[in-house]
């Protein structure tokens, strides 16, 4: 009886190991076909307010692009076409007149309790040799180093000369397509005035915006633990694998209501 009961732990162990693989397998090729859906508010921070008392949009992008070359994104209107259907900024440099002075993230809301969050809040400052400038910004996400994902953008906004009373902040809480794992933010400038692409920062200009611990809400559920008790019989691990897959389907159907 006790060969009989630790071959079947084995048996056990091994199709446990493999649906927790499948899930994972199958989690991220959703969030490769799946579109980015995202609700975002932002405003002057000097503005700043109940969440209640902002405007809030509802953006849905394209499916995340995880695999790749972390190559610059083309700034607004000026994207240079390449043979494979990529597109670079190289040939565009910052504006020496516009720069980034900080940027700060916080990060909100993880029900599940894995260190995995679902809002990120981004301030920044940048400033100009002008008394005053129209700009607007545009937010990315690169998803395990992988290529940069346009997830936000601003509206436009003035900031003036050096002053650290213009600072910006935007507000995003991840709804669905964005699969559990580490993401860098990288915020570029605009001049309102031509599109011009005129600043950029990013996780190699501050720490602040790197290895971020971020998922969607569709991932941030609460799980449910099985308690396995052994009586010397094969009957009872065999019930708690099929509780094990019922719980498996379960959070898979919670999942799929939330997306």
């Amino acid at each position: 009886m006790k060969i009989r009961t630790r071959r079947f732990n084995v048996a056990w162990y091994l199709a446990s190991t493999f649906l927790l693989l499948a899930a994972a397998a199958i989690a991220k090729a959703e969030a490769e076909t799946e579109p980015r859906i995202s609700i975002t508010s932002q405003g002057m921070s000097l503005d700043r307010s109940g969440v209640e008392n902002r405007v809030k949009s509802h953006d849905e992008l394209p499916a995340l692009v995880t695999v790749g070359s972390r190559s610059k994104p083309s700034p607004a209107g000026g994207q240079q076409k390449l043979s494979d259907g990529a597109t670079e900024s190289g040939s565009q440099a910052p504006n020496g007149d516009f720069w980034f002075y900080s940027a700060d993230v916080e990060l909100y809301s993880d029900l599940d309790l894995d260190g995995y969050y679902v809002g990120i809040d981004v301030t920044f400052d940048a400033d100009t040799i002008y008394s005053a400038a129209d700009v607007y910004a545009v937010l990315y996400l690169s998803y395990e180093f992988g290529p940069w994902n346009e997830y936000a953008y601003t509206d436009d906004f003035t900031i003036r000369g050096a002053s650290g009373d213009d600072e910006y902040f935007i507000e995003t809480e991840l709804v669905s397509g964005y699969p559990t794992g580490d993401y860098d933010i990288l915020i570029e400038l605009y001049d309102t005035y031509d599109g011009a692409f005129v600043a950029s920062f990013g996780p190699d200009d501050s720490s602040q915006l790197s290895y971020l611990p971020l998922e969607d809400i569709g991932r941030d559920t609460p799980q449910q633990t099985v308690v396995i008790v052994e009586q010397g019989g094969g009957s009872t691990g065999l019930l708690s694998l099929l509780a094990l897959l019922g719980v498996a389907g379960m959070t898979r159907f919670a999942r799929r209501r939330n997306a």
